[in-house]
């Protein structure tokens, strides 16, 4: 499979979450600011540049707010969206000094353009293009005598993902709770295929492009079916129903709903659709979000660059408050065989949206954090294939990695009938096909976690999270030196033990636990 752009869609892409990381980017409203506090003026503006987004983050009081809009138009800028409670104002402006002039506001934190292109009328971690599903008249035979003979799924049988994890015997004992929903936030979920229509909630989904939420009926849906398929992808992987067609989700009675955040053609994933999503997540009564993604246009940001800073700052803050209402944050590593605890990374993608090969620059992980993989309290998830291994293009890191779930690995072919080593889950179109990618591993964790909530719905998404941890099963790392295909390209040096890893973390998680115990 080709990969597509590095660490995007998280279909080979996963990020790592819920590290201890105390990098100092402001996270919540009340961190000090970075930027000088200025009293100058903010004055008359040129607005001779290109049309940018930015996100300006402030102080959460009246006053403060009040103030920062009116510098907004003051330098040339217009208020798109604010979310107050957040602190975070998104604006348009052309006036190239818009940020500076911003910056220099009194409760200003800080303030940043989400892009390098201009506004055009979304990055996902999915490793390679799909598969579509093709079976034979006797294929198709033999699968439904198979699926009658058992009682699943007319596909489950190509689905080795799910005993992998113990999702099938789990789906006996609960199958997840119809007051749980997980929202989905990608590039739009199908609703009307077969296998989601039943567990899909619109009144939980919505668009959330233009970074405020567009709630009109089909928002939600993929802008093109046949290039914007992550998101329905994703949405199978966690709530396919039991319903006699297709798939299974891992979650299958639970609730899915999307949030489209990916821009139409280019698919860009940018902060103030991210921010847009968390806070609509966690308004409308989500339980569990999947965040299969990095958001563009940097694959790490860092806080001496302005601009990362404020994405940082801004998604950071929506992240919180989506778990400070009891949201449980899932995203995936990311799918550049990357050792996210190492002491410094090249990063050959960032910018990514110029349109022009960008110059390798050398980042710091534990300080240049992936968005929303390594924020504070975020469930960051490694990939394996159907032989327990890291998935070769899965990223990893001790205390970087929360756990692991099944993403796909081609090098790692289960027996028949599943010969394919990617994850079957549903696309646009009442359609299925094959994926990989840490893309695929994150929903299988947000399952888990939707099947914790359901068993233990006062739970807090902290204890959601020790319960995902103290399940998960560890391979541990493994006795041999890691090269897949032994050319030496997918390298990598597990580090840890038997309880804690660099490529599993706590472990693989456990679906049969999570409806147990």
């Amino acid at each position: 499979m080709a990969q597509l752009r590095p660490r995007r869609r998280h279909a080979l892409l996963a990020a790592p979450v819920g590290l201890a990381l105390t990098a100092s980017l402001g996270f919540l409203p009340g961190a000090a600011s970075a930027a000088p506090q200025d009293t100058t003026a903010v004055r008359a503006a040129t607005t001779d540049g290109p049309l940018l987004s930015y996100v300006v983050n402030t102080a959460t009081d009246r006053g403060t707010l009040t103030k920062v809009k009116k510098a907004v138009k003051q330098a040339g800028g217009t208020v798109v969206v604010s979310y107050d409670k957040l602190g975070v104002v998104v604006a348009h402006s052309r006036n190239p000094e818009f940020a500076k002039a911003l910056r220099a506001v009194p409760g200003v934190q800080s303030a940043g353009a989400t892009r390098t292109a201009p506004l055009k009328a979304a990055a996902t971690t999915q490793y390679g293009k799909p598969e579509k599903l093709k079976l034979s008249k006797d294929g198709a035979k033999s699968l439904a005598a198979r699926s009658a003979a058992t009682g699943k799924e007319p596909l489950e049988g190509l689905q080795w993902d799910l005993p992998a994890i113990g999702a099938d015997k789990a789906a006996k004992i609960n199958p997840g709770s119809k007051n749980v929903t997980v929202a989905v936030i990608d590039t739009g979920v199908d609703d009307t295929h077969p296998d989601l229509a039943p567990n899909f909630s619109a009144s939980q989904s919505a668009s959330c492009v233009s970074g405020k939420a567009d709630t009109s009926p089909g928002a939600w849906r993929p802008f093109d079916p046949k290039t914007d398929y992550h998101g329905t992808h994703v949405a199978g992987s966690i709530a396919a129903a039991r319903n006699g067609v297709g798939v299974a989700g891992v979650a299958p009675g639970v609730k899915v709903s999307g949030i489209k955040v990916s821009t139409p053609k280019d698919s860009f994933f940018y902060a103030e659709s991210v921010v847009c999503a968390f806070v609509f997540a966690a308004d409308h009564g989500a339980a569990v979000t999947n965040n299969s993604y990095y958001v563009d246009p940097w694959l790490f940001n860092c806080p001496d660059n302005l601009d990362q800073k404020a994405i940082a700052d801004a998604v950071g803050r929506a992240a919180q408050y989506a778990q400070n209402k009891g949201v449980v944050n899932v995203a995936s590593a990311g799918n550049d065989n990357f050792d996210l605890a190492a002491d410094k990374i090249v990063d050959t993608s960032s910018p990514n949206d110029t349109g022009s090969k960008p110059p390798a620059r050398t980042v710091d992980p534990k300080v240049c954090l992936d968005v929303p993989a390594q924020l504070p309290g975020v469930v960051t998830v490694s990939a394996t294939g159907v032989k327990s291994a890291k998935s070769f293009y899965s990223n990893y890191g001790l205390k970087a990695v929360d756990v692991a779930a099944p993403g796909g690995d081609t090098m790692q072919v289960p027996d028949a009938p599943a010969k394919e080593g990617g994850i079957l889950s549903t696309m646009p179109g009442g359609d299925w096909a094959y994926l990989q990618g840490t893309s695929m591993a994150g929903p299988h964790v947000a399952g888990v976690a939707a099947l914790l909530k359901s068993t233990h719905p006062k739970s807090s998404p902290q204890e959601i999270q020790w319960l995902l941890k103290a399940q998960a099963k560890n391979p541990g790392c493994p006795t041999a030196a890691y090269d897949p295909d032994g050319t030496g390209k997918w390298k990598a040096a597990c580090t840890g033990n038997k309880n804690v890893n660099s490529f599993y973390g706590y472990g693989i998680v456990d679906a049969l636990s999570a409806v147990q115990d």
